[in-house]
This record gives C-alpha cells, structure tokens and sequence, in this order.
C-alpha cells in the first residue's frame, strides 16, 4: 500500500484503535532541524516556524515560479490555518505545474474537502488513489453538513477510559458517542449502522488487528446533539471479514474532526462537559473577548492531515515547537514523546515497563518516562506519567513534532477551538 492510500485507513481505523488502548508514540522536533532553522525554506517548515517559511517560499517562487515544491510547501501553509484562498491558489499553481503529484492532489483534495466543495475534492481524491473517498463524496448531494440551532451542552456520563457523551441518530433514540480529533469523520457502529439503515456508497478493504477489514462511506441524514442538529453529513462505519466488530462495543460511534470544525466546540474537561456552538464570525469574536476577560492568551491552532490538530508547547524545558493535540480518545499518559527528544532533554525513560499497544491497527511499543514539565501555553503537567516512542521522522505533515498531548493533560482544563480565526484557548477549572 502506497502512503497516500493509507491515509484514509489509518482514520477510521484509529476511532477503532481507541477503544483497543491505541497510544500511538509521536516523533519531536530534531537538534538537526533547530540547527538549519535560520533561512532556509525547508528547515523553517520542518521546525514549525510555518509563516517564516511562507515569505521564503514566495521568494523563491519570485525567484523561480516554476518550483513546484515552493508553490505546494506555499500552499499547505495557507491551509494549515484555513487560509482558503490563498491555499488554493499556489496549491492550483502547484498541479498546473505538475497534475500527478500525489501530495499537491492531496492538499487540495484536503482544502476542497474542508470548505465543503465536495465536487471539486473528489476528483482530487482519485488522483491520490484514494478510491474511496473519491466515489463517497462524489455521492454527496445537496448542501452537506447544515447546522440547525446555536448551542448544545452534553453533560459527560463518563470521564474515563474515554469520554461519552449523548446524541441520536436519524431522530432516534439517545446513543453514546466518544469523540477525538485523531479520526476525521463522524463513525458509527456496524450495528448502529445496520438500525439506522445505512447504505455504503463506497467500501475499502484493509488489514489490521491480525484481520481484514471492511471499511464503509455513506451519508447520514441527521446527527442530533443536544440542541444543535447536523443534517447531511459523511459518516463511516467497518467490520470484521470475520464477522463483527472492530473492536468491543464500548459505545455507540465516534465524533471526528470533520464534525467538530463545522462548530465552535469547547472541551471542557474540568466541567465534564461538551460545549458546542454554531460557528459564525460572532461566536468566534465573543470565544476571543471572552478569553482575553479571563486572560487566556491565544495559541495558534493548526490543521493538516485532513483531520489532525496542531499547536504549540514544549516538553522539559524546551524551546516551543509543534505538538499534536489528541482530544479525547484514552490513556493515563499525559504526553507523548519519541526516544531519540526524551533523550535530548535528558528525561528518564523506564526501559523496563513496555508498553505494547496498536496504533492505526497495527501493535506498537512505547516506554514510560517523566518530563519535569509540559506544556501548552499557560497549562502545565509537572512530573507526569508521559511515553516516549518511535524516532525523530518527519512524517507525512513535513515537520516535526515536538509532543503529543494526550487525553490524560486536558483534564484540569477546559479547550476551545477556535476554527474560524484558527486559534486555541486553554484555562485552567471549568468553563464558564
């Protein structure tokens, strides 16, 4: 399987990891990049230092508009903080230039995919190889994902090992629902799927948890939480070849990032609670007076991969950098780290006690150890239970990631996400 190909496994794949105790290890920003960081378009990109990068980038394009990887790294960018007409436009520039390349496709079939511009995402799926996803939103029909009312607040009938919270499918009765930011669409149960009647406009078989996988793409036609309702929204569900589930039935379905950035959700740990507002320019401008009233300093909030959060922290002392934000999903740990920045920052990692797991259905080993601090913003976890695995790579976002931060470190907190402005808030106690 190519790279591209799995991407769109690897997200529905992970809502089922999660109920299996996925603790995927993530890989941290390099003395290496940190050292090349100084002007060079590339080392700004990989170091997180995304607008610096984009001045070089159009200087080179000044220089060179001919240069592909300029006007896709330009591109992605813009997209990374939903800057949608300027994505659009070096990333066009990008596949007139070269019409195959794989990753100019995906990054537009990306910037398509989140603007709702499903007719024009689906052709750009197909040139990635994604299949399925391709023929699922080319079978979209009329205005999808419609929001109806202004706030929903679901109380949470339980914390841990995951948070749950109520919603009703098709008008029908109350279901529990998790939700995480590491799975892109709304998913539902195979039986959910099957009681609510369901029909798969695309399938894609995969393998993972020792079995062959049957992943399925169809279109919803209500998803009801509390006082707002989504109408017309992509869903998925999956099942064994070998008959039933993907994993234990610990829930009914899972809310992914596809749902939660046509809102203005706050996740309020602290309070035990999902806050979900109508996204407008407004609701985004009292998110932002509301935070500077309580002197709550903004983050920058990313957005790459289709579906994967981003912002800003450091781990141990360390200078800022890029750390993934794993919203929900389970786990005691509070962050992840890889082995080769656990030992750059000199924290103590226990060898002795691994930690096996699976990680987009495939196992995984990760170790404990304990930074003396992380941090996101103003939050802190000091002395922590964290993990360290894998190594110091890239990986398929460009740049390097300095931690994750894991459902475990958002509990003393409450965290908007702010998808008009790009921006997250953070504070301490619930929200109020």
């Amino acid at each position: 399987m190519t790279e591209d190909r799995e991407w769109g496994r690897r997200s529905l794949l992970r809502g089922a990891a999660v109920v299996a105790g996925a603790a995927a290890a993530t890989p941290l920003l390099g003395g290496a990049a940190t050292a090349r960081a100084d002007g060079d378009a590339d080392a700004l990109f990989e170091a997180g230092r995304f607008e610096q990068a984009g001045r070089a980038y159009e200087e080179i394009l000044r220089q060179d508009p001919g240069n592909v990887h300029a006007a896709r790294r330009r591109g992605h960018v813009g997209l990374l903080s939903n800057r949608f007409p300027e994505a659009e436009k070096y990333l066009t520039t990008a596949l007139n230039l070269a019409p195959d390349d794989k990753q100019t496709n995906r990054l537009l079939a990306d910037c398509y995919t989140r603007q709702d511009k499903f007719s024009l995402a689906a052709p750009r799926w197909q040139a990635t190889g994604e299949e399925a996803y391709a023929k699922w939103f080319a079978a979209m029909r009329g205005t999808p994902y419609q929001v109806h009312g202004d706030i929903a607040r679901l109380p949470w009938k339980q914390m841990d090992p995951f948070p749950l919270v109520e919603a009703s499918i098709n008008g029908g009765p109350k279901r529990s629902f998790t939700f995480y930011t590491r799975v892109d669409s709304l998913g539902v149960s195979k039986r959910v799927a099957e009681e609510a009647g369901l029909t798969a406009v695309a399938k894609q078989r995969t393998e993972a948890f020792g079995d062959v996988i049957w992943l399925y793409y169809g279109v919803l036609e209500s998803f009801r939480l509390d006082g707002i309702e989504l109408r017309n929204i992509p869903v998925g569900w999956s099942e064994r070849e070998s008959g039933g589930e993907v994993a234990p039935e610990a829930h009914d379905g899972m809310i992914g990032t596809w749902v939660l950035y046509h809102l203005l959700p706050t996740f309020d740990y602290a309070g035990r609670s999902l806050i979900l507002r109508r996204r407008t320019p407004e609701t985004a401008g009292k998110a932002r007076a509301d935070a500077a009233r309580a002197r709550v300093k903004p983050l920058p909030l990313w957005l790459t991969g289709g579906h994967l959060l981003y912002s800003e922290g450091s781990v141990a002392g360390s200078s800022p950098g890029v750390v993934a934000l794993h919203i929900g999903g389970t786990g005691e740990q509070v962050a992840g780290i890889s082995e080769e920045t656990a030992k750059r920052l000199g924290v103590r990692v226990d060898y002795d006690r691994p930690m096996a797991s699976f990680a987009g259905g495939q196992p995984t080993n990760g170790y404990p150890c304990y930074p003396k601090e992380v941090r996101l913003g103003d939050a802190t976890a000091k002395g922590a239970y964290c993990y360290a695995g894998g190594k110091n790579t890239l990986g398929d976002e460009g740049f390097y990631k300095l931690a994750s931060f894991d459902h475990a470190f958002h509990k003393p907190f409450n965290i908007t996400l702010d998808f008009t402005d790009m921006n997250l808030y953070i504070a301490r106690g619930p929200a109020t």
